[in-house]
């Protein structure tokens, strides 16, 4: 996959429209998950793209900057195209995700919240879990964290 990083306003359209689009077929359509995607929180984060040789859009992570939704850093929005899985798409969307994170935000700790049948995938990740296992959407998550280190 080729990655690119950027904050919002250095997304262009089509680029904003694909991540939208991602975004909506995984999480809306195949989860059958009504949420509001558009949560006003985009515009202040940055954005991970990863795309195949010919432009399609692969995966895609949003990075929170620490201070914004929790003291930590918080990887979100997490996604592989359908077409893209079992390939390993999966695992280079979060290595590529934890390097951006290291790269903007060094030695903050990061936070995200995995549904919770993916906990051994994060926790492959030195993602640890925080807390109990609790409902969004319907989908059982779980809050997980990765200390960094200076």
């Amino acid at each position: 996959m080729h990655w690119r990083c950027v904050p919002f306003d250095e997304l262009g359209v089509s680029q904003l429209y694909d991540l939208l689009a991602l975004r909506s077929e995984v999480f809306v359509v195949e989860q059958n998950c009504v949420f509001l995607d558009i949560d006003g929180v985009d515009p202040q984060t940055w954005h991970l793209l990863g795309c195949g040789d010919d432009g399609r859009l692969l995966g895609y992570a949003r990075l929170i900057p620490p201070g914004l939704k929790a003291a930590d850093a918080v990887i979100g929005r997490v996604v592989t195209a359908p077409s893209a899985r079992r390939g390993g798409a999966g695992r280079a969307l979060m290595a590529e995700a934890l390097a951006q994170c290291a790269r903007l935000w060094p030695a903050h700790p990061i936070t995200l919240h995995a549904q919770a049948h993916l906990e051994p995938f994060y926790g492959s990740f030195g993602f640890t879990p925080v807390g109990e296992q609790y409902m969004e959407d319907g989908i059982p998550h779980q809050e997980m964290r990765k200390e960094t280190r200076a």
